[in-house]
């Protein structure tokens, strides 16, 4: 390279700007790599936040598979226990009868001298009706006139009578007053024998709506019976008809029957499916020993409220449904419910030695409670304090599940420990029982009821069906014949 001195000015002016360019170079690379290291640092950082989603997903994953071969190796347990099930099922019954249980071992007892009955026992005679005497008007030896005698022996024949409808045409005449010309029209007081203008008597209409809720007969063998015992021919909208009337006429009553549950010191509740038109709904019950009252809707709290008003302060007896959980009075919880819910636990888990002890003291729990009741004074003091001895030991009971979600029996543990407060009121209160099978029991021909019907066409039927169940569920619960006191709802007078 030639020294600077031997450089014309031109040559240095290109050197200069050569070196320039040079350096702008250099300072524009140096940016570059700056920009290529904080990304690098960027992408460095994102890729060390993905390895730690990656490693607590791995961990989240390794724990999941974990609980997946615990339930695996349950689920593979009791698919060899339903299949040994299976095979005594099969061998138990004939092959292709569906719902045959299989044979029970019949034991086989010693014969026992069969226990002599007391002298002079046998069924009840009836108050007779009529009599009939039956006595020989002549010796069959001699020929002679006899009279007087004693009873020899009686014997009894119930027979029905055949009974065809009375149809009654009442005839107005017209008649004029010889002396003052004025003309008389009887007034036609039916009162006593029919409803309004309906052209059904009380006792018909009280029959068929009998028939229809009491005996659950459909429509069409309600028509078969009154054509074939009674010689009546009536349309299907007669019969319907007629129970319409009935629940008109007696919604006075039903609202003095929702009244007197509101009232009691003790009222079981409890629901069921009903379908309205192809629509889901519910019926709800609410009992006391001596009412049955009904109502139907939705599936919320609103319902029992709607039943109980807000001035209730009875016990409320119900099942472990949350619709329940918000009325603010005491309540207890159905023993039935939670006893049957761990029998079936003790039957999904029977080599489990753990589920086996635990269901062995709830069962054992409740039966010293019982034995408590049953033996226990009035004192409200000594039955709250024995109530607090069986909550704390419910609570022993089922807190050592509570945290174990792997527990079979962590569900009813879960359910003790939230309504500890209220399985153990008919402890504390004598008059309060540990069941809900009341209100189950004043159930029952409701739902026999859908399983024939299937339920109702519009709400009219359904509020017709409300009010004859709370009368007739009513009737039932008091030990009433429910024709008479039918007959005595349509006619005060009878």
């Amino acid at each position: 390279m030639r020294a600077l001195e031997t450089l014309s000015r031109g040559d240095l002016i290109r050197l200069a700007e050569q070196q320039q360019a040079l350096l702008t170079e250099l300072v524009a690379a140096r940016e570059r790599d700056r920009a290529e290291i904080a990304a690098l640092r960027m992408a460095s950082e994102r890729a060390r936040a993905e390895i730690a989603e990656l490693r607590a997903e791995r961990e989240t994953t390794r724990a999941a598979m974990a609980e997946l071969q615990t339930a695996n190796e349950q689920l593979r347990t009791r698919v060899l226990e339903l299949e040994g099930e299976l095979a005594k099922l099969k061998k138990g019954g004939p092959r292709g009868m569906p719902g045959l249980k299989p044979d029970e071992p019949v034991a086989q007892a010693e014969a026992k001298p069969r226990q002599r009955r007391e002298r002079g026992v046998g069924r009840a005679r009836s108050a007779p009706t009529r009599s009939v005497v039956h006595a020989a008007e002549r010796c069959p030896d001699c020929g002679t006139e006899l009279s007087g005698g004693s009873v020899k022996r009686t014997r009894e024949v119930i027979e029905l009578v055949p009974s065809p409808a009375e149809v009654v045409e009442h005839v107005v005449v017209e008649r004029r007053c010889p002396w003052c010309r004025h003309r008389v029209v009887p007034t036609l007081d039916l009162g006593e024998q029919v409803v309004g203008q309906q052209r059904l008597g009380i006792t018909l209409l009280a029959l068929i709506v009998t028939l229809r809720e009491a005996g659950r007969l459909p429509v069409a063998v309600i028509q078969w019976y009154l054509a074939t015992v009674h010689q009546v021919q009536l349309s299907v909208g007669a019969i319907v008809a007629a129970s319409h009337l009935v629940a008109e006429r007696g919604a006075a009553t039903v609202d003095q029957i929702r009244e007197q549950v509101r009232a009691g010191p003790v009222v079981h509740a409890d629901e069921t499916g009903w379908r309205q038109n192809g629509q889901n709904g519910y019926f709800w019950t609410f009992s006391t020993p001596t009412e049955r009252y009904f109502q139907y809707g939705g599936r919320d709290g609103a319902m029992v409220d709607q039943a109980l008003g807000d001035a209730f302060a009875g016990v409320l007896v119900s099942d472990f449904y949350k619709a329940y959980d918000h009325v603010r009075t005491s309540k207890q919880r159905c023993w039935a419910h939670l006893l049957r819910d761990a029998h079936d636990l003790r039957k999904q888990h029977p080599k489990d030695a753990a589920v086996q002890a635990w269901a062995d003291d709830l069962h054992r729990l409740y039966l010293d409670a019982s034995a408590f009741v049953a033996t226990a004074s009035a004192d409200p003091l000594a039955r709250a304090a024995a109530a607090a001895r069986f909550d704390a030991r419910l609570l022993a009971l089922a807190q050592p599940s509570l945290d174990d979600r792997t527990a079979p029996q962590h569900t009813l543990s879960k359910r003790i420990a939230h309504y500890l407060g209220e399985l153990l009121t008919f402890v504390r209160e004598p008059d309060v029982p540990p069941d809900n099978n009341a209100a189950e029991r004043s159930l029952r021909h409701l739902v026999t009821s859908h399983k024939i019907s299937g339920g109702s066409r519009s709400p009219d039927g359904t509020a017709t069906k409300v009010a004859l169940a709370t009368l007739f569920g009513t009737w039932r619960a008091q030990g009433v014949n429910p024709y008479l006191a039918c007959r005595q709802l349509l006619s005060p007078q009878v």
